[in-house]
């Protein structure tokens, strides 16, 4: 039995011993705190075996603390600052007064050492607890600190100008969510999504997380490919958010039980955004990804990417070249789909036919015949293929390979004067050869479609505004296999945090790039089935870096760190 668990059975047996409960009572109420892991005197009030006043009394009696009534208290806002929301919220404390250096602060648990500890680190005053009822705390918390949030928001909307931010909503004719979309409109909720979305673009953010948990609602945002914790919104406002979301997102708000996906489009002054959003049921509720596609902060400019010179030549020609294939590769969020759009765009012209199958379609390019797969009805990636070989293309860009007949049909295209561009996650370009003829695919049918390989990794910039110089122990440099050599002539920077970057030391992100381009030895040692580390060392022999060596260039060039690179790129062994 842990110490807490034999602490709430020591209270319940005094409980019973004091008269206010009976052993049946303390049974039920132990089995409900288990349950909802919450503390036996809140289960016991809640259940409506004891009033809370009489236990609270009792309490204070055991504990030897006064006691405190909230009801009757009003807090200072001034004192609500001293101790933040999620601290407050994980050890159930209020601060109520502070004379000098002494904190006065209710808590359920005034033997809460650990909780003391705490307190007295962030405020850097000495605590005085005294007790309180639990199940008054936490309606106070809610109170005190859900007003917080409501503020931030409040601020948001008031920088921007709230009649410039608009969800455009989809109409729908569905009787019962009409009906509930109306009750979910008249709350306060539609001003927290939207100054949520609003504030989320401002900042640059690439993902909004919205994740339930069993006693709090946590909003993280993904800044730079790393996520951060932004709000708690109070717990009772978690049904009309999720509802709130899957209404603009135009998804079914009675079903729970599956994950959905849709979009939202968001009107900020004269720019419309969009957000993809995907809904997935957890054990306390959905969780809510909403991805955001703004074309204000994407650059389609493949001179701007930062190619090194040569991998920038090269993948320009491979672009331009009238067929042929060009694989873009790397996992998840690594910028793919943004290099395959700059790519489209470079010979995006009126004479030339270009048509993408997409899963899904992230951005609308005027000039392009975008296809969105839907595997459900049977619009799969070969199926998009095969029409598009049907309708005159120039270029055709296939949002991913998967399997081996999408595979067989972009090569058997490449072949017969199309340029195909597609995406493969593997994690580099020797790799992808090796991965393509495990598919199934025939050698010779891969070296002679191929023009050109690319992986790519996205990492985080060193923020201009508070960069210094740094040093990297030697072995650290020797774990990470970093040329010792090429250390010791480097000036490594850092950022050091600064409100610029809200104190990551990073702001924006860089590409590193692995660029492969077909040459007669290559196609040769691909048709006599050469393995990834012969290909690698061919490749490198005609001059392509690798994406660790581009990395380092990076670095000499103070554009990111050390630790950057070693977290984004391995070294072949």
């Amino acid at each position: 039995m842990s110490a807490k668990v034999a602490q709430e059975v020591r209270l319940g047996d005094l409980f019973v011993r004091e008269g206010l409960i009976t052993d049946r009572q303390l049974q039920e109420a132990l089995a409900e705190a288990r349950a909802s892991g919450s503390r036996i005197g809140y289960s016991l009030v809640k259940l409506g075996f004891v009033a809370e006043e009489d236990l609270t009394r009792m309490l204070a009696r055991q504990y030897r603390v006064p006691a405190v009534d909230l009801d009757k208290v009003t807090v200072e806002e001034k004192l609500l600052r001293l101790i933040p929301a999620d601290v407050a919220n994980k050890h159930l404390v209020v601060p109520l007064r502070r004379v000098g250096r002494m904190l006065t602060v209710a808590m359920t648990n005034p033997t809460d050492f650990s909780a003391i500890d705490d307190l007295k680190f962030i405020t850097k005053l000495d605590i005085e607890p005294v007790i309180v009822g639990e199940y008054t705390l936490r309606k106070h918390l809610e109170n005190y600190y859900g007003a917080e949030v409501d503020a931030h928001i409040s601020t948001i909307l008031e920088e921007f100008g709230e009649e410039n931010v608009e969800v455009l909503e989809e109409a729908d004719e569905d009787v019962s969510i009409s009906t509930l979309q109306a009750e979910v409109d008249s709350a306060p909720v539609v001003k927290f999504i939207n100054g949520l979305l609003t504030d989320a673009v401002l900042k640059g953010v690439s993902d909004i997380h919205i994740e339930p948990f069993e006693k709090e609602l946590r909003i993280r945002y993904r800044i730079d490919g790393a996520l951060q914790e932004v709000m708690k919104p109070p717990m009772k406002m978690k049904a009309a958010i999720t509802s709130r979301v899957k209404i603009l997102a135009d998804l079914n708000i009675a079903e729970r039980r599956v994950p959905q996906d849709g979009r939202i489009k968001l009107k900020l002054k004269n720019r419309v955004v969009d957000f993809r959003v995907s809904t997935l049921p957890v054990i306390f509720g959905e969780k809510i990804v909403m991805r955001i596609l703004d074309k204000a902060n994407l650059t389609f400019d493949l001179t701007k990417f930062g190619f090194e010179p040569k991998a920038e030549r090269d993948f320009m020609w491979a672009i331009q070249r009238p067929y042929g294939m060009v694989l873009v590769t790397g996992p998840t969020g690594s910028g793919k789909t943004t290099t395959l759009y700059s790519a489209l765009s470079q010979v995006n012209a009126i004479e030339t036919n270009i048509m993408t199958a997409e899963d899904p379609v992230e951005y609308n390019i005027y000039g392009i015949n975008q296809v969105l797969v839907r595997n459900e009805i049977g619009m799969t990636f070969a199926a998009a293929l095969r029409a598009f070989l049907r309708q005159d293309p120039n270029i055709i860009m296939v949002g991913e390979i998967r399997d081996l007949e999408t595979g067989g049909i972009a090569i058997k295209a490449a072949l017969t004067g199309h340029l195909v561009m597609s995406t493969l996650h593997t994690n580099d370009t020797p790799s992808t050869i090796t991965r393509m003829i495990d598919m199934g695919l025939e050698p010779f049918n891969v070296a002679s479609a191929l023009n050109l390989l690319s992986a790519q990794r996205l990492a985080r910039r060193i923020c201009p505004n508070c960069v210094v110089e740094t040093t990297y122990p030697e072995e650290f440099l020797r774990s990470a296999k970093v040329p010792l050599d090429w250390a010791s002539n480097q000036t490594f920077l850092k950022g050091e945090g600064c409100d610029a970057c809200g104190g990551s030391g990073y702001k924006g992100r860089c590409g590193f790039y692995e660029v492969m381009i077909m040459s007669t030895a290559l196609r040769k040692a691909i048709m006599q089935e050469a393995s990834t580390d012969e290909l690698r060392d061919l490749a490198r022999a005609e001059g392509m870096l690798t994406l660790r060596e581009d990395g380092l260039k990076k670095v000499e060039r103070g554009m990111t760190t050390l630790d950057e690179v070693v977290k984004e790129t391995t070294v072949a062994d």
